[in-house]
């Protein structure tokens, strides 16, 4: 006996209406979460892309402080499926700046040559016209300041300073006749006013009394003069003779020697060459470098900056230089700027005018030397 009713059957009905069969082959569609953070993933990963290539374009800096701020250290990386990523065990490098004051620059050498110099020189030549008589000196000899490098004779000077030597006593003679000149006239005068108290004398024996007297002060006046001038005539007399003997004028070594006994040598005004000097004496104990480094250095250049120097005599004996003094001009024809350095334990057996070629060291490793040795110092 069925015992359901007719309302169960009704309702049976309407529950088997609204039910969904399940379609075959169907797959469940994604969880409504991850359908939510696929978008904001991708949305992400396109920006990311976009600004970074910007930023590579623009500049360096600005895709490390882009980088930095997407990705932390410490922070986890999203993926395009919106998955967490943990992040990389190395971070991300800095990339270069351009601006050259950030970055350290490699060291690098710039060479050049060039030749010593003393600097302390003197090119010795004759002030007055003469002939050699003697020569005191050899080439190589190290002489002091003021010993005797050459002798000449000239009649003219000597005849010279006899003459003004007899001027000169004449002189002295004339001075003497007018001062006792002087003397009667004041005796004179004196008489002459004593008896003009006493007895009628005319105004015009006074008056010529006291004319003599002026006369012969004033001749006294005019020989001492003379005699003046004749001890200036005896002084310039006496200086040509004394310079007839050639002297050293600084102390060091006679590097070239052209005097020859028996020679006539012309005055310092009359020879205008160099080969027309006696001698040439240098200073060995101050001699430098002057070295041509090319004009594309010259950024690299400044003074204190250090290195190495090597002569073309002694290629085997290396020593140590410093920049000292940077031309002012640069050389037109050779393209080049000239450095003065100074030496630091040269070879005790250089010469100037030697060939030398330097090497310098300049970048961040020169600077740090530099810093230290003056530390140390």
């Amino acid at each position: 006996m069925n015992t359901t009713s007719e309302h169960d059957r009704d309702l049976a009905a309407k529950l088997r209406s609204l039910s969904i069969e399940p379609a075959p082959f169907k797959t469940e569609p994604p969880e409504p979460h991850v359908r939510r953070r696929v978008i904001p993933g991708a949305m992400l990963a396109f920006a990311a892309t976009a600004s970074l290539a910007v930023a590579f374009v623009h500049r360096p800096d600005t895709l490390e402080r882009m980088l930095a701020g997407f990705i932390g250290k410490d922070e986890a990386a999203i993926s395009v499926d919106g998955t967490d990523v943990p992040a990389a065990a190395d971070p991300i490098r800095a990339v270069p700046s351009n601006n050259p004051s950030e970055r350290a620059l490699p060291p690098r050498e710039v060479t050049g040559s060039g030749y010593v110099v003393a600097l302390d020189i003197a090119t010795v030549f004759s002030k007055y016209e003469g002939r050699i008589v003697a020569v005191e000196v050899d080439a190589g000899d190290r002489v002091p300041t003021g010993q005797v490098l050459v002798r000449l004779d000239d009649a003219g000077a000597r005849f010279a300073l006899q003459s003004a030597e007899i001027a000169r006593q004449s002189a002295e003679l004339a001075l003497t006749a007018k001062t006792i000149e002087l003397a009667q006239a004041r005796s004179s005068l004196t008489r002459t006013e004593r008896l003009a108290g006493r007895d009628a004398m005319s105004a015009q024996t006074l008056e010529e009394a006291k004319t003599a007297f002026d006369t012969a002060e004033n001749a006294v006046l005019q020989a001492r003069q003379d005699v003046a001038k004749a001890d200036l005539d005896i002084d310039r007399a006496r200086e040509q003779v004394e310079a007839l003997t050639v002297r050293a004028p600084i102390s060091g070594t006679v590097t070239r020697l052209t005097a020859h006994v028996g020679d006539t040598v012309l005055s310092r005004e009359d020879s205008v060459r160099e080969n027309e000097s006696l001698l040439a004496i240098a200073d060995m104990t101050t001699m430098v470098i002057d070295a041509d480094v090319a004009e594309a250095n010259i950024a690299l250049m400044r003074p204190c900056l250090r290195g190495e120097a090597v002569l073309d005599g002694f290629p085997d004996r290396p020593f140590a230089v410093e920049v000292s003094k940077i031309a002012p001009m640069i050389s037109r024809e050779k393209g080049t700027v000239t450095l003065r350095l100074t030496l630091s334990s040269p070879p005790p057996d250089m010469r100037p005018a030697m060939a030398a070629r330097i090497r310098l060291v300049v970048g961040k490793t020169a600077d740090t030397t530099d810093n230290q040795q003056g530390a140390k110092r």
